[in-house]
């Protein structure tokens, strides 16, 4: 709310409520009116846009004056828990692309974990001015909810997709269960780590990369039903998220395979971690949203610089470092560089949400309370 509006809203209760009761018949009565109907004028005369001044904008005439007259703004992101490393490398470039531009300094708050329990936390009134979610439908959610407006995807490029992977299969050293594909993960003996799809976005596109290694090959939906049926009772634990799920594997020893997202194998890799993987020819495009949280950006008058910073995570200089860290790049240029070519194995059949029918097929049918996951897991 604008230092106009505040005003504003409290003379409008006023008359609402009737807190003062004007007596038109009064000297006293007609002077307190016409000075409250004089403020209404000024203020609504604000509010409107027409004032000039520092507090006028017209290029950005949706943004508030509140955060765009501080020399610091605070922007809170809220995002799936593997964006973090990207995140960490490329906020410290806007901030000071955004100082040279504004003169003013952003400050970030960030939260990171399972995109299914940071949607909830956002709805539950964890406030947000950016979301950078695992999948689509969580953004959905919070649209649903009233805190975005409908058409986010559309007020960015790539439907507001901006960052994704594919799907990998970690192996212990030298894969002693010789694995290859989606397939061996369902033998016998073998035992498979992966996030739980009720609280992990990442998880969710597990179950689907499994789901449509089946489909994708020919088989129909009994087949891939009885294929992932098998794969989860070789699922000793579910993980709240894809983090948690590597630190089950990786430092804790569980499983002989883990599902992941290529990104987060490169970016181990990098950290001198020694880690083997296979990234299957038939796989998920695993494609990630970002959106401004309407209600709350209006609310903190951060709308500018939250905008400012969407804009910028599909700049070459952003996706170029969520390509060094891992993420496939969502720029095409960019993505038929020998750069890129080199370091991401080539998938022959890619799957699409848009395969199943989107997000709100998927949810119903695979993952809402009864679906087939639930299923499946009363079956193990």
């Amino acid at each position: 709310m604008s230092l106009w509006q505040r005003p504003l809203k409290r003379l409008q209760a006023i008359a609402e409520h009737g807190t003062y009761r004007f007596r038109l018949n009064s000297l006293k009565g007609f002077i307190s009116l016409f000075l409250v109907g004089t403020v209404l004028s000024v203020a609504l005369a604000a509010c409107s846009g027409g004032g000039t001044g520092s507090n006028a904008s017209s290029e950005t005439p949706s943004a508030t004056p509140v955060a765009a007259n501080k020399d610091s703004v605070e922007l809170t992101l809220v995002s799936f828990a593997v964006t973090k490393a990207a995140h960490e490398a490329i906020i410290p470039k806007f901030v000071e692309q955004w100082k040279k531009d504004h003169n003013q300094t952003v400050v970030f708050k960030q939260s990171y974990g399972g995109s299914g329990s940071q949607t909830r936390a956002v709805i539950d009134g964890l406030e947000a001015d950016v979301v950078h979610l695992a999948l689509a439908g969580d953004t959905s959610k919070i649209e649903k909810a009233g805190l975005i407006q409908p058409g986010w995807e559309k007020e960015v490029p790539n439907n507001g997709i901006v960052s994704k992977s594919v799907a990998a299969l970690v192996t212990r050293s030298g894969n002693p269960k010789g694995i290859k594909n989606w397939e061996d993960l369902a033998k016998d003996g073998v035992k498979l780590i992966t996030a739980n799809p009720k609280t992990s976005g990442g998880a969710k596109w597990n179950f689907l990369g499994l789901w449509d290694s089946v489909i994708k090959t020919g088989g129909d939906e009994a087949k891939a039903t009885a294929f992932v049926t098998k794969v989860y009772k070789n699922v000793p634990i579910l993980p709240k998220d894809a983090r948690e799920a590597t630190d089950t594997f990786a430092k804790q020893g569980q499983g002989d395979v883990l599902i992941n997202y290529e990104n987060e194998v490169i970016l181990a890799q990098q950290k001198g971690e020694k880690v083997e993987y296979i990234v299957p020819d038939v796989n998920i495009s695993i494609d990630n949203p970002i959106a401004v949280v309407d209600k709350n950006v209006d609310k903190h008058g951060t709308r500018e610089v939250a905008e400012g910073f969407v804009k910028y995570l599909y700049s070459p200089e952003a996706q170029q470092e969520f390509v060094k860290l891992g993420f496939r790049p969502v720029d095409e240029t960019l993505a038929q560089t020998k750069e890129v070519k080199d370091k991401f194995p080539k998938v022959k059949t890619l799957g699409t949400v848009a395969d199943f029918g989107g997000w709100s097929a998927i949810d119903k049918k695979f993952f809402a309370d009864g679906g087939v996951f639930d299923k499946i897991q009363a079956q193990k």
